[in-house]
This record gives structure tokens, sequence and C-alpha cells, in this order.
């Protein structure tokens, strides 16, 4: 998993969490739900870069 990767991958679970928190302080369910999704999506693309990494050996 390349640094760039990691860090974009990274980049989204913290901007997904804040948008999640944000969302759920201010009863913005939207917000929450875009947090949600993008937090996920972060996520995503570290197991994938991690499989990526596995299968690269």
């Amino acid at each position: 998993m390349s640094t760039e990767d990691k860090f974009d991958a990274k980049a989204d679970e913290v901007k997904g969490k804040i948008k999640q928190t944000t969302g759920r302080v201010t009863g913005d369910e939207e917000l929450e739900s875009e947090g949600t999704v993008e937090k996920m999506k972060g996520n995503l693309k570290q197991a994938v870069e991690k499989v990526k990494d596995v299968f690269k050996d």
C-alpha cells in the first residue's frame, strides 16, 4: 500500500467521522449519513489496498 493511498484512505475515514459527528450533534441526519458513507469508503479503500499488498508479494 503506497503512502499516498494510505493517506487518502485515512483522510476519507477522518472526514467521514467529522461529518458523522457534526451531523449527530446538530441533528442533521443527511450530514450524518454522508459522514457514515465517507467513513465506510475510507475503510473499504484501506481493505482493498491491504489485499493488493498480500497478492503483490
